[in-house]
């Protein structure tokens, strides 16, 4: 079977809306995927402000705003579908939403953007809230890429995302799966500290230098004493390492090395304690991170000794995996197959997540 999707992401470092057009195929249950064409489309300063803000909002608010964004992503995805002359080359589209409340300890997690207003605007169908039933059954609810890491990239034995947070993926018969610690999100604040959106290629970070006892403030944050499953919430990766670093009166420049740093050792650390085993393995290091070159040289650097290669693929996948996976486990909601994997979340049992509207 051949599905053709539109796949939102929008995750916490707020840079933009990640949206991808794909063709997915499985032939007697192996998938492959081409990513037809896909943007990034930049948040303006209030879409940043209100979705930054949402959590705090009143209830009335908070409802008000989820509606809004529905909407918001439905004309975004018109005129993506205009732009490309996409027109009856959809079959669906899979939107992840944009998490502003996220405590899996209390069953409870929200991705905004109204998926009924998404198919309403765009008259197609749409599966939403793919989350949800993984918290529902006593999972963390994230990470839940891995079941796109085991269907579409295989052939590698460790999946690196650094968004706002970074998080791994490690592949065998039952896959381990976590967040791993605060990553764009962190470096970005610091970066427009001096008046720049993101420390592009680490160029800021690499002139910096070291502040060990910083360092070992950070790297003695109580969340990496957990074991996994475990996942972080917008609010606690902030409250991990933003007071830390953003109220220090050091060098900015001394600030994002060691932040750059403290990514690579908390990396290397979630694979020291979860080898797999094998004398040569791989890394696929995608995501926004993946661009800043002096974070991938510190993650490489450290990763060596266990025998470790970081790749970094294409631009396209780079960008856009997320996306691409968000199409792909919408595609197995639509199929009512399982999209969530409980060996990565701790949920009772795997499941088939997402609310489908039909437009």
């Amino acid at each position: 079977m051949v599905y053709k999707v539109i796949g939102l992401m929008s995750g916490s470092s707020l840079d933009g809306l990640d949206i991808v057009h794909v063709k997915l195929e499985e032939v007697r249950g192996k998938w492959t995927y081409e990513i037809l064409t896909g943007e990034c489309l930049p948040y303006s300063d209030e879409w940043v402000a209100r979705l930054r803000h949402a959590a705090d909002s009143s209830t009335r608010d908070f409802l008000k705003l989820h509606t809004a964004y529905g909407r918001y992503l439905g004309e975004q995805i018109n005129e993506f579908i205009t732009k490309y002359n996409l027109g009856h080359h959809v079959h669906f589209i899979s939107s992840h939403g944009h998490t502003v409340f996220h405590e899996p300890e209390n069953s409870t997690t929200c991705q905004i953007g109204d998926g009924a207003a998404i198919a309403a605007i765009c008259g197609l169908p749409v599966i939403s809230d793919l989350r949800a039933m993984d918290v529902a059954l006593g999972g963390q609810g994230a990470p839940i890429v891995p079941i796109g890491d085991r269907l579409l990239f295989g052939g590698y034995d460790y999946l690196l995302n650094i968004g706002g947070i970074a998080n791994i993926t490690i592949q065998g018969d039952s896959p381990l799966a976590f967040d791993i610690c605060p990553a764009n999100q962190i470096l970005n604040a610091l970066a427009e500290q001096e008046r720049q959106q993101m420390d592009k290629g680490g160029v800021m970070a690499a002139q910096g230098n070291l502040l060990i006892d910083v360092l070992d403030e950070l790297n003695d944050g109580a969340y990496y004493r957990l074991q996994p499953p475990k996942s972080l919430s917008n609010e606690a990766a902030r409250d991990l390492v933003f007071p830390k670093l953003l109220e220090s009166e050091h060098n900015t420049y001394d600030l994002l090395h060691t932040a750059t740093r403290h990514i690579a050792e908390q990396v290397a650390e979630a694979i020291k304690k979860n080898p797999n085993g094998k004398g040569q393995s791989t890394l696929l290091a995608t995501g926004g991170g993946a661009f800043n070159t002096f974070l991938i040289a510190q993650i490489q650097e450290l990763l060596t000794p266990y025998n470790v290669t970081v790749i970094v693929p294409d631009a396209n996948v780079v960008k856009y995996k997320e996306a691409l996976v968000m199409a792909l486990i919408g595609a197995l909601r639509w199929r009512e197959e399982v999209n969530v994997l409980s060996s990565v979340t701790g949920a009772s049992r795997d499941s088939v997540g997402g609310a489908l509207w039909l437009g």
